[in-house]
């Protein structure tokens, strides 16, 4: 026997790894039938059982039973086999058991490596099984060590690591410390660990209300959309399916207590909580919140909403860094373009001059086109047909006539550009001709940058 006590061996495994002893049978018969393999060669058919009584692994060496022997590792010969079992006919398979003793240390060795291969698989396996079923909810571990920048957590019976880019860049945390994260992935991985933690995925803010708002656990609040910058700010739309209770107070809570506590979880990440709703543009006022929108314009072909808003609220809507503005666009799942009343005026402005030269367009089809979005000859050239047609009203063959036109007005605008531009260039080159020559040029080079004294 290679392990002693190998019955006790196998119980404390059993409870220390909660491995069902069945499992660790096997692996230790397969780790035997391995390290007989080793010592007498791959060919032969060897099988390894445990002895419940015995309490050790037994391994047997079965051969055929032949008048004549052509493979000496796999068949017996009637007379040896009779002295083993009386019983024996030919053909039948004869099991002789082995000296385990003979298998020596190197075959210990492999049969232990075996053994600790197995029980770390039947670890992982256990470890899928067990979290397979958590992928997207909420765990709370305790930081064991750091490796390479990830953060690995203790879960209890299993570890799981939380990786750089899944890690908040303003948190810190140190050995002890607890923490709750988002399971973000389970795998079957070939090294441990295999669960997968976020700090930083919106359902982790999702789940967080979740816990905090049992509004939100029953179903009668609703998280329609999350939109995040870790550490730094986020945005949820909430819904109510009952018309009594009001979703983004229910999330807020008794003097902010409820998003307060959400807040403390996430280290002081800014939450704006917003009511959705299904029309997008009056989604999208609420997402841009706290700047207040005069007109939306909606481009449903590219998915693009245009926010027209007070001059004193262009900052307060893009936010800093265009913070506000992305997280809004990330929460309704638009491309946001935003231009202050003076901007969009002076922007309108400049498409009236360059459409009003089409001389196939009225003044009501300038207007329509604007309001479509169109600002320039060249975004009429490089619009397809039927969109034209579409905003317009008009056939596809008036359309292209409009795009040709809008050409030829582009080529003229460019010329007319390029002559600015060489007129600007030697008015300039004028100007620097009559300037006074730099005092400091009409001084000796011996008094470099200062005057001579006076007399």
């Amino acid at each position: 026997m290679i392990v002693s006590d190998l019955a006790r061996l196998i119980d404390v495994v059993h409870r220390e790894k909660n491995i069902p002893r069945d499992s660790l049978i096997e692996v230790l018969e397969a780790a035997m039938e391995a390290a007989a393999r080793k010592r007498y060669g791959q060919n032969r058919d060897i099988e390894a059982q445990y002895n419940e009584e015995l309490g050790e692994v037994e391994l047997f060496e079965f051969r055929t039973v032949v008048d004549e022997i052509e493979d000496d590792e796999l068949e017996i010969l009637m007379e040896q086999a009779k002295q083993l079992d009386p019983d024996c006919e030919l053909g039948d398979s004869l099991g002789i058991k082995m000296d385990i003793q003979i298998l020596g240390r190197i075959a210990a060795q492999t049969a232990k490596q075996v053994i600790i291969q197995k029980v770390r698989d039947a670890e992982r396996e256990m470890t899928f099984n067990e979290f397979r079923d958590r992928k997207g909810d909420l765990i709370t571990g305790i930081v064991r060590r750091f490796e390479k920048g990830n953060i690995i957590v203790d879960l209890g019976r299993a570890e799981a690591v939380l990786p750089r880019r899944e890690q908040v860049p303003t948190e810190t945390y140190r050995q002890g410390d607890r923490i709750q994260a988002y399971v973000l992935d389970i795998t079957r991985a070939s090294k441990s660990p295999q669960v997968v933690l976020s700090r930083t995925h919106p359902g982790l803010l999702m789940k967080l209300f979740e816990l905090e708002v049992p509004e939100i656990y029953e179903g009668i609040v609703r998280i329609e959309a999350c939109a995040r910058e870790p550490g730094v700010r986020a945005k949820i739309a909430v819904s109510s399916t009952d018309t009594d209770v009001d979703p983004v107070g229910a999330c807020v809570g008794l003097k902010g207590s409820r998003v307060q506590a959400v807040v403390g979880e996430l280290r002081g990440e800014a939450i704006d909580i917003i009511p959705y709703h299904p029309d997008p543009a009056r989604f999208i006022v609420h997402a841009i919140a706290p700047a207040h929108v005069s007109r939306v314009y909606i481009d449903e072909h590219t998915h693009c909403m245009e926010l027209i808003v007070p001059d004193d609220q262009l900052s307060k809507a893009i936010g800093r860094r265009g913070q506000n503005v992305r997280l809004a666009a990330q929460l309704t799942g638009w491309r946001i373009d935003i231009y202050s009343e003076t901007r969009h005026a002076e922007l309108n402005e400049q498409a009236r001059s360059e459409l009003n030269r089409i001389t196939e367009l009225d003044e009501e089809g300038v207007e329509e086109l604007i309001r479509h979005g169109f600002r320039s000859a060249k975004e009429l050239t490089d619009a397809e047909p039927f969109e034209i047609a579409s905003v317009l009203g008009v056939g596809e063959i008036a359309a292209e006539a409009l795009i040709e036109k809008a050409d030829e007005v582009l080529e003229q605008l460019i010329l007319e550009e390029a002559e600015r531009k060489r007129l600007a260039d030697i008015a300039a080159a004028e100007a620097a001709a009559l300037l006074p020559p730099d005092v400091d040029d009409e001084l000796p080079p011996e008094f470099g940058d200062e005057l001579p004294p006076e007399a």
